[in-house]
């Protein structure tokens, strides 16, 4: 390589940042706590404190309305619900978080599935005087089949309820009933009151019959997704970068291979081979912005130069030699289907997974999900919402690892190619 200066980096866990999720049936109360963190937490500016004391007044409110933190649409205030998902960011001495607030209405699940797909945590809100519902169950599905691994059921409103412990019980035991049957493991509860403060960042007086960690001490604690296990490597080509520029010796033949790691770490000298070609050769350098590292982790985009001329473009995948991941032209998942169209069994749809493109016809569905009972039902098509297990027959072969394994491989989103909207996002079982 040049004179570039190769700086030698360590594989840092990503434990500094927690995506997480909030989700629940309508009006648990999901804006609310997320507000009541911020606040709490002292992560308001100044002046956007300012604007929601003043939206709050002219509603003739007697408190601050922290709900208008993260809804943001005009139609979301004037309904007083989520319709959009909602981000937003914080840091305490601790760690940084990405907050998405997930919308609770039925017809809105569709931007759930969006939100939960890159959590590490979710926080399942239940109103205390209402226990579990439909809307609960669903999204404790989605989050448990997009692979979020850890689960905080957060009984909110315990203030509307006396802060009666034996509520706190009864709806502990009703949502343990229905974890067990889906499989969930990593489950944790805490009562709170969002809008008293109670258990989100300080303690409270009124739930002094609870002797677990506030929310804030969960979130501080809970290990980041890619610090869960080792992780195979994967690397989708997005661009190959050919300056050719004649005046620089160094730039004439260049050949770097730009994208993002999806998962693992590759490290200066690694056997690699590239697919679909299936030719091997070695790592000779990763740069980010012409600075050359020791090695690449998980979601940090890099370019990497290969030792030899192997011809390479979008599309392809980059892995580690003895580490392949299944080359396949038909796949079988899980898909939540996301259109106000139903799926036409007839009709070609265009899959993107990764950075690769192919065209696809569903080769069968094989059940659907009774979202309240968790029963398998027959079905010819699906609708909006509908969660079921299909295959697809696909034109070209994409590289796949099972979504359990690897989420950023094992992914995979439907667009419709007469409108290029996204109709469905699946997860390959």
């Amino acid at each position: 390589m040049s004179a570039m200066e190769r700086l030698p980096t360590a594989a840092v866990p990503d434990n500094g940042l927690l995506r997480f999720l909030t989700c629940g049936s309508v009006d648990d109360g999901k804006s609310t706590l997320i507000g009541r963190l911020l606040f709490d937490s002292k992560t308001i500016l100044a002046d956007t404190l300012h604007a929601i004391q003043r939206t709050s007044a002219k509603r003739g409110l007697d408190v601050v309305d922290l709900s208008l933190l993260t809804d943001g649409l005009q139609a979301e205030r004037e309904q007083g619900i989520t319709i959009d998902v909602a981000y937003r960011y914080f840091t305490t001495g601790m760690r940084k978080y990405i907050i998405a607030d997930a919308p609770g209405h039925e017809q809105y699940t569709r931007n759930m599935v969006t939100a939960a797909s890159t959590a590490d945590l979710a926080i399942i809100l239940i109103d205390a005087r209402k226990g579990v519902l439909t809307q609960t169950r669903r999204h404790s599905y989605l989050a448990h089949l997009l692979g979020i691994p850890h689960i905080v059921v957060a009984v909110n409103k315990m203030d509307l309820v006396d802060y009666s412990p034996a509520t706190f019980a009864q709806i502990r035991i009703d949502y343990q009933g229905f974890a067990a049957g889906l499989g969930l493991t990593d489950v944790r509860f805490i009562p709170m009151s969002a809008l008293q403060g109670d258990m989100i960042v300080e303690r409270g007086v009124r739930l002094d019959w609870y002797d677990g960690p506030t929310l804030l001490e969960i979130l501080e604690s809970a290990p980041a997704i890619h610090s869960a296990h080792a992780e195979k490597f994967r690397f989708p080509v997005q661009y190959v970068c050919r300056p050719q520029d004649s005046t620089n010796p160094e730039l004439h033949d260049y050949r770097g291979f730009m994208g993002r790691v999806e998962s693992g770490e590759l490290v200066l000298g690694d056997a690699v081979t590239v697919l679909p070609s299936g030719r091997e050769t070695r790592v000779k350098d990763i740069q980010v912005l012409g600075v050359s590292l020791d090695r690449a982790v998980a979601e940090q985009s890099v370019t990497i130069l290969l030792e030899d001329e192997i011809d390479i473009s979008r599309g392809d995948m980059i892995v580690k030699s003895g580490e392949l991941p299944k080359v396949a032209k038909q796949i079988d998942a899980m898909l939540c289907w996301l259109s106000e169209s139903p799926l036409d069994p007839r009709r070609k749809y265009l899959l993107r997974h990764t950075t690769r493109d192919s065209k696809a016809i569903l080769a069968g569905i094989v059940f659907r999900v009774d979202i309240n009972s968790m029963q398998h039902e027959t079905a010819e098509r699906l609708v909006m919402n509908d969660i079921a297990r299909v295959s697809f027959k696909l034109a070209q072969p994409i590289f796949a690892d099972p979504y359990t394994e690897s989420r950023g491989t094992g992914a995979f989103i439907v667009i419709d190619e007469s409108s290029n909207n996204t109709v469905g996002a699946g997860m390959i079982v």
